[in-house]
């Protein structure tokens, strides 16, 4: 008993990440905030102790619903096990390997701290983009855009894999680009904690664009519309915390107030499974490949986007918003004469379709 307790005792430390601070408060010695790692275990309780405060509002104003956080938990737990000394070893094998190969030698001075991160962003787009328009790829990256609720338990919902998948990625590209280690490991943590606050729930936070500073920097607001299922803003908000990237390849997309948010992925999912959330879009390509004729099709599945057929019938997120914006034009066009009489404008009966069509549009896509 007392061992189940103790391991409890010390996996709840862990995920709190308060355990290195309240090593230093016993030893009543805090030099090690002077160092890097230091500063990292001074940042780190700060997500969890977010959702321990986004649950209690959520308590206290009676939204709480425990089927909100029920699966991210799950999956945390599992990934406790599985995904931690993967993602360590997948990072220090790119940096062993493709070190000798960096472009450029760089210093820890802030004019390379800055090309360091919009390098970091540039690898954060690409890992992201591909989870989303490759087939393989978005069968690790879905479980994470399975949840119908946004909120900062999300942060924790991951396969397995997807973490080593995307610090391989993100790791060699910031490595071949020059960026060193130690600064490295810096942009990370900051990311890191940046990308899971921007996971905080419209209880918690109701209007997150965050004003002017949400013309910089990609808020909890831009990740929302890109955790949405609503055909306008499926594959949009790439990055993390920077946008430039998501502005120089077209991806942006800033949310609308006027359309309601519909989370999750666009296929039906079974909430209350782990296997389904979990390995749900992996039965659905082994499916997928099983009918396809000949292996070059059972192959393409693989990398080809989520949605696309080797019948041409695709269903892919760019046929998707093709057609609602052209149901769009098509209804706005038709209506038109009315739309004069009532004093309205054809911008705002398309946007309507969109905001209220997105739905039945998506549901199809796999």
């Amino acid at each position: 008993m007392n061992n189940a307790l103790n391991l409890l005792y010390e996996e709840l430390l862990s995920f709190s990440g308060l355990g290195p601070l309240l090593d230093m408060y016993h030893k009543n010695d805090y030099s090690a905030l002077h160092s890097f790692r230091g500063i990292l275990s001074a940042i780190s309780p700060v997500i969890p102790l977010l959702l321990v405060i986004e649950i209690g509002r959520a308590l206290v104003y009676r939204r709480f619903r425990i089927e909100d956080y029920r699966m991210p938990f799950f999956v945390f737990v599992a990934n406790r096990f599985l995904s931690r000394f993967i993602r360590i070893a997948a990072v220090a094998f790119c940096i062993s390997l493709f070190s000798r190969f960096a472009f450029v030698r760089t210093s820890f001075t802030w004019y390379w701290f800055l090309f360091g991160y919009v390098i970091w962003e540039l690898a954060h787009f690409v890992y992201h983009y591909l989870g989303h328009k490759v087939r393989l790829f978005w069968c690790l990256h879905s479980t994470h855009h399975a949840p119908e609720a946004m909120n900062l338990s999300v942060t924790y919902m991951h396969f397995f894999l997807e973490a080593p998948y995307a610090d391989v990625i993100r790791t060699s590209i910031c490595i071949l680009a020059g960026v060193n280690p130690p600064m490295l490991f810096l942009i990370m943590a900051i990311d890191g904690t940046w990308g899971a606050f921007i996971h905080v729930g419209d209880g918690f936070i109701s209007d997150a664009r965050m004003g002017a500073l949400g013309r910089m920097i990609l808020t909890p607001s831009h990740h929302r519309v890109h955790h949405a299922r609503n055909p306008l803003y499926i594959d949009t908000n790439f990055c993390n915390l920077l946008n430039i990237w998501d502005r120089v390849f077209r991806t942006y997309q800033p949310e609308d107030r006027a359309i309601k948010i519909e989370y999750g992925i666009t296929r039906p999912v079974k909430t209350r499974s782990f296997w389904d959330m979990y390995f749900g879009e992996f039965v659905c390509l082994g499916r997928d490949m099983v009918r396809a004729p000949g292996l070059g099709n059972k192959l393409l599945y693989l990398v080809m986007p989520p949605g696309w057929s080797h019948t041409g019938e695709h269903k892919t997120a760019r046929v998707m918003k093709r057609s609602v914006a052209l149901a769009g034009h098509e209804d706005a066009a038709g209506s038109e004469g009315r739309i004069a009489r009532r004093g309205g404008s054809t911008g705002e009966r398309s946007q309507a379709f969109v905001a209220t069509g997105g739905d039945h549009a998506g549901k199809n896509k796999t």
